[in-house]
């Protein structure tokens, strides 16, 4: 089974891949290792800028001699492995692929110190749902599919996380701002849907000595909708809505391993704090005015989840 990724103070993050990992057509900005890093630091991490080993047209092998030509240290506390896509785009055969990935993602735990908790994999995304692979979609898809069945199963043999984000790219064409202007590769915004899901598989060590944040399910393709639990079911109030700088809770369950998380409209999570049976309330400055959906969960599932709007004046 693999370790659940595991995010600590003092983040130095290695990532490793191809064009989705440096973010070709998107502003340096909009590159997932650049949005994942800024997420980390909303929760009060002390984080480096990413650190970005990828080119467009990687193969693994091009990726391999890159590494080995960039003098690495093993200190890295975060590293990521997306790499697959030119393989396949450029006829390699999945045979040949997988002693390749293999080597590739030890060496990404060799350079986390042997940590395989600080080390992920990321599913390739699914060219043939673009403007560009349309008309051979069928045959993209099957590829794609055959490339991640390889990944995924070495990452659960090395007991890696792997985050699928390949359902994601499918979106592309029913959902067109999904992709780049280049009518290839993904937009700002499908990067932003990645780093949700990236981050609602892992735990977070927050600043300052705070608790760890663990994992939430999965979220499935629609990461917004709020759905299939009755909040009656529990008798627990969160108020007031809207609400300001605070929101406040009664009714909660005696139970040590409450955590409320926040999502903003776009499935970023902004927000995550443990909460126990006599906390009422807790502060939120820090999030902007605006739309948020919210999940109250213990250690086995979620036990309330709605939405929330922040105002400048909130309802008491």
């Amino acid at each position: 089974m693999a370790q659940i990724l595991n995010i600590e103070e003092n983040v130095k993050f290695l990532a490793l891949g191809d064009s989705y990992t440096i973010g070709q057509s998107v502003a340096m900005k909009d590159r997932w290792p650049v949005q994942l890093i800024d997420s980390i630091r909303k929760h009060g991490l002390t984080c480096s800028d990413a650190q970005i080993i990828a080119t467009t047209g990687w193969r693994t092998d091009n990726l391999k001699s890159a590494m080995a030509s960039a003098n690495l240290k093993n200190d890295y506390t975060l590293v990521s492995l997306l790499i697959g896509v030119n393989n396949f785009f450029q006829g390699g055969t999945v045979e040949n692929y997988k002693p390749q990935f293999e080597e590739l993602l030890n060496m990404a735990i060799t350079l986390a110190g042997g940590s395989k908790s600080h080390v992920f994999v990321v599913s390739i995304p699914d060219y043939g749902f673009t403007p560009f692979g349309q008309s051979n979609q069928s045959n993209i898809s099957k590829g794609i599919d055959a490339f991640n069945d390889a990944n995924k199963t070495i990452a659960a043999q090395l007991g890696v996380s792997y985050f699928n984000i390949t359902d994601i790219s499918r979106r592309g064409l029913a959902e067109p701002d999904l992709v780049a202007n280049d009518g290839l590769h993904p937009s700002g915004k499908m990067y932003t849907k990645w780093v949700a899901r990236i981050l609602e598989g892992a735990t977070m060590e927050e600043g300052h000595g705070g608790p760890t944040i663990p994992p939430t399910t999965p979220p499935t393709d629609s990461t917004n909708t709020v759905t299939g639990i009755k909040d009656e079911q529990y008798g627990i109030n969160v108020y007031p809505n809207p609400f300001s700088d605070a929101i406040s809770f009664s009714k909660l369950p005696p139970d040590e391993n409450l955590i409320i998380r926040f999502t903003d409209s776009k499935g970023m999570l902004v927000l995550a704090r443990h909460l126990s049976g006599d906390e009422s309330s807790i502060t939120t400055p820090q999030l902007a005015n605006g739309l948020y959906y919210y999940k109250l969960s213990n250690s086995k599932r979620v036990i309330k989840q709605g939405r929330l709007f922040k105002s400048a004046h909130s309802d008491r």
